[in-house]
């Protein structure tokens, strides 16, 4: 086995890091950056589903205690 030293080490950890990102960014980070496809997506999929036929065992739908708009 190879041992991996000096410059050769430090390309291959980088390259291993950079593969992580690249695999990582589609999953991760590019939909927390552009959510607004996800929610127009989201809002096409839920368009015929009434929130309160579908809310298990007779609870009331969430609201947001705070208040927030």
């Amino acid at each position: 086995m190879t041992i991996l030293r000096g410059w050769r080490y430090n390309v291959f950890i980088g390259g291993l890091v950079g593969v992580i990102a690249l695999t990582l960014y589609p999953i991760a980070i590019e939909p927390m950056l552009n959510s607004e496809k996800y929610k127009k997506i989201q809002e096409r999929n839920r368009r015929g589903i009434k929130q309160e036929d579908v809310q298990p065992g007779n609870m009331k739908v969430w609201s947001d205690p705070f208040g927030r708009k």
